[in-house]
């Protein structure tokens, strides 16, 4: 229901928006603008579909070989359990579990393109728990605040996209980051807890506990790296460990004896399929957010936010990257482009430029993954998703700029 609304709210501001451009400025160009991104946008979503199909059709072959092979199985029992308490609307060895394992594993590594499709996967098999195919489940939205959130050990994008706009020290934003997204994550998950009325016992403090003792390990471990080592050491790390998935899923297949080929093309069908079916949520979503931001509303509001917090009397260095805080959780392409623009109008070393890619990666697109998420298995009714995923959102924005102002203010 949420869901709904907020799209409706991005079509209904875009409207009032032009109308008022029309009338006090005379602008008549702005509804050509906005209709022109209505289509382009409507373009981009096949596009991205399109571009997952390959993708899509690689890794729900891998899983389905992983399935197959019992390491999927083997994954769930490993975490069961933490995520038998985080989920406790799933069975215990459930292969729903695994696929949610290698999820946030791939996510946490940095891996978005490998990520998605194991995501699909345990969306699809939560759905064959479902018992209202068009309602979403507790365990379904612990999963999606968990992806909204984006926990990630490993920003190689945003660290790239520094390097190549001439940063002195590209990988300077790693510990604001991590900082930023782990924070994001525990307050989106204890506030879904709380939600759900899951038991803060022992076991699950424990795994917290666990968890952020491993990302204050890595942000040690990769403190104690020169600068122009970091980004080198993450991707290959990310790279190795996604390749020995890869070999691990086939010789776990190869030792139970089972073609592993035939497997693999049986799950790269589901993949074709997938890929076809989030087309309709993704233009849904991508043409509310186009218009909305050709209107002019998305530059209003952070004019409106400048001039609030010059008024107050308080530094507003950081509202140059308010548009991609607010790009964020609509558009992950948008938010990337509006990094870039803030790096090269201002350099890619000034604060707004620092804090602007530190906000990029405190958090995943919320908007995008409801879509294509939800989107795969038909849920229509998304419950309270969208709000709890955009608490974690909003707290990763402001994590981002609170740490921003520690390390580079």
């Amino acid at each position: 229901m949420v869901l709904n609304w907020i799209w409706i709210a991005f079509f209904a501001i875009a409207f009032l928006m032009a109308a008022g451009r029309t009338l006090a400025d005379g602008d008549l160009a702005v509804w050509a603008d906005i209709m022109n991104s209505s289509f382009s946008q409507a373009a981009f979503a096949f596009e991205i579909s399109l571009g997952l199909t390959g993708v899509l059709t690689l890794w729900l072959g891998i899983m389905k070989i992983g399935e197959r092979g019992g390491v999927i199985e083997f994954f769930g029992r490993l975490i069961s359990p933490f995520f038998s308490r985080l989920f406790p609307g799933i069975p215990k060895g459930h292969p729903a579990m695994g696929a949610i394992f290698m999820n946030i594993s791939a996510n946490m590594l940095g891996l978005d393109n490998a990520a998605t499709p194991m995501g699909l996967k345990a969306m699809q098999e939560m759905q064959s728990l479902n018992p209202k195919k068009d309602t979403a489940t507790d365990a379904m939205i612990m999963f999606l605040v968990l992806n909204s959130s984006g926990l990630c050990l490993i920003p190689v994008s945003i660290m790239m996209y520094r390097a190549q706009g001439g940063a002195a020290n590209p990988t300077d934003i790693f510990l604001p980051i991590l900082i930023a997204t782990a924070i994001a994550t525990l307050v989106g998950l204890v506030a879904l807890c709380i939600k759900q009325r899951i038991r803060m016992d022992r076991v699950l403090l424990s795994w917290l506990a666990g968890i952020a003792a491993a990302v204050a390990g890595v942000v040690w471990f990769f403190s104690t790296l020169p600068a122009d080592k970091m980004e080198l050491y993450s991707t290959f790390a990310a790279n190795v460990l996604l390749f020995s998935v890869i070999i691990a899923f086939i010789g776990a297949g190869v030792r139970r004896r089972i073609n592993v080929y035939d497997t693999f093309i049986e799950g790269a069908k589901e993949g074709f399929k997938t890929a076809v079916m989030i087309i309709p949520y993704l233009v849904a979503i991508l043409v509310a957010i186009g218009m909305f931001r050709a209107s002019g509303a998305l530059d209003l509001l952070t004019s409106w936010v400048e001039s609030g917090v010059n008024a107050l009397g308080f530094d507003s260095r950081w509202v140059g990257a308010l548009p991609t805080m607010l790009m964020k959780p609509l558009s992950g392409s948008g938010s990337c482009a509006l990094m870039l623009d803030v790096m090269k109008e201002n350099g890619p070393d000034a604060f707004v430029s620092r804090l602007a890619a530190a906000v990029r990666g405190s958090t995943d697109t919320t908007f995008y993954i409801l879509a294509v998420y939800f989107g795969s298995v038909g849920v229509m009714k998304t419950r309270y998703a969208a709000g709890y995923a955009l608490l974690a959102d909003v707290t990763g924005a402001i994590a981002a700029i609170a740490v921003a102002y520690f390390f580079f203010g």
